[in-house]
């Protein structure tokens, strides 16, 4: 898994897999999650992240791989 952050657009994105993504959908206002071919979540996005927190200065500290796992 890895996590990106991406000051400039305000966002964060969550990869959870390297399988392509094939479909997007907004599950909630700002919340967005791709899916592959069968269905399973790859990835989230979480967009105007900074007014999602209540301390927008952590985000700055943000940038980092999580180990994959199995």
């Amino acid at each position: 898994m890895r996590m990106r952050v991406d000051h400039g657009a305000d966002a964060i994105y969550l990869d959870l897999t390297d399988r392509p993504i094939k479909d997007s959908e907004e599950v909630v206002d700002g919340i967005v999650v791709d899916y592959d071919d069968e269905g399973r979540i790859v990835g989230i996005e979480i967009l105007d992240a900074s007014k999602r927190t209540n301390n927008p200065e952590v985000l700055k500290q943000f940038s980092f791989e999580m180990p994959t796992v199995g």
